[in-house]
């Protein structure tokens, strides 16, 4: 008989450690609070943050969700208390999980509000990592600042300059060359990418003749946009060196691989959340029965190992 040995799911991006690569994505997680009642969440990988702004922001006007085939839409405006109230009310809780804490940042008038929200996470032992979200498109933006490698290398080298924490940059898919964005990204100092944010999109109720979402528009999320998301993190594995956190429509272990598969060092939950609430930790179990069965004793023998078509 075989001796099927145990796998080692552990990883680092930077000088983040993680026991586990599978993350709860920001904005569908909440503050993790929501969630304790249904699952472990000390056996999560890292939880993200709903993303962070320098003021409270009310979000766009509802509805702000609606279903779409085999995904949703959402138009949420990236409805926050703010960093004084999110560090005062919501950030004790986070403290007491012993699990990496990584909180995502948006800047809603001027890159600089970046530095203002970094000034004030970089003192916090509690928080390893910081996701830098630069592509949101709830935000009524003409252009989002991942759409521009300038752009994109500006904001992420400014940052840089003043921590020392783990960098995260999440993408928007809504670009004509995802790697050329993600080369400026780690030309920046990103220590690792984040692919893909949502997709837009709209969906109109014919009967009422009107536009589903408050917004018109919104951010087009689950198993509908995963072989773009999938085909991004493999475009980008093969530009860069540094590693990505995959995203976009995982629901369950086989999905989870598809992406690891193409590229991502780990991956992140996000919509299958609202559906499945325990759905990330049956991905951690998952990954460690498949490689078990293939003989794959860590993460490392995983990503990014896609084979070539057989004839």
């Amino acid at each position: 008989m075989v001796k099927r040995i145990k796998p080692d799911l552990s990883l680092s991006i930077g000088k983040l450690k993680l026991k586990n690569p599978v993350m709860a994505a920001s904005g569908t997680f909440g503050y993790a609070e929501e969630f304790k009642d249904f699952i472990d969440l000390k056996k999560l990988g890292a939880i993200v943050t709903k993303t962070i702004t320098v003021k409270p922001r009310y979000g766009n006007l509802p509805p702000r969700t609606c279903e779409t085939p085999a995904g949703m839409l959402n138009s949420i405006g990236l409805e926050n208390p703010g960093i004084d109230k999110f560090i005062r009310e919501k950030l004790p809780f986070l403290k007491k999980l012993a699990v990496p804490l990584i909180v995502s940042i948006a800047a809603e008038e001027s890159p600089d509000e970046f530095l203002v929200l970094i000034e004030q996470l970089d003192k916090i032992n509690e928080v390893s990592a910081i996701e830098l979200n630069i592509s949101c498109p709830n935000l009524q933006k003409n252009k989002l600042i991942s759409q521009d490698t300038k752009d994109t290398f500006e904001v992420i080298g400014s940052v840089r300059k003043f921590t020392q924490k783990c960098l995260i940059t999440k993408l928007s898919p809504n670009v004509t060359s995802i790697s050329e964005i993600a080369q400026a990204a780690q030309d920046a100092g990103s220590d690792a990418l984040a692919l893909i944010n949502t997709l837009g999109g709209m969906s109109i109720d014919v009967n009422k003749r009107i536009p589903k979402l408050g917004s018109w528009v919104g951010g087009l999320s689950g198993p509908a946009i995963r072989p773009v998301a999938v085909k991004m993190v493999w475009e980008a594995y093969n530009k860069i060196k540094i590693p990505i956190i995959g995203m976009g429509g995982i629901i369950d272990t086989e999905s989870a691989l598809e992406f690891l598969l193409a590229g991502a060092s780990a991956i992140s939950i996000g919509t299958a959340n609202f559906i499945n609430p325990g759905v990330s930790l049956e991905i951690i179990s998952g990954l460690e029965k498949y490689m078990a069965g293939n003989n794959i004793p860590d993460l490392s023998q995983l990503t990014g190992k896609l084979r070539a078509c057989q004839d």
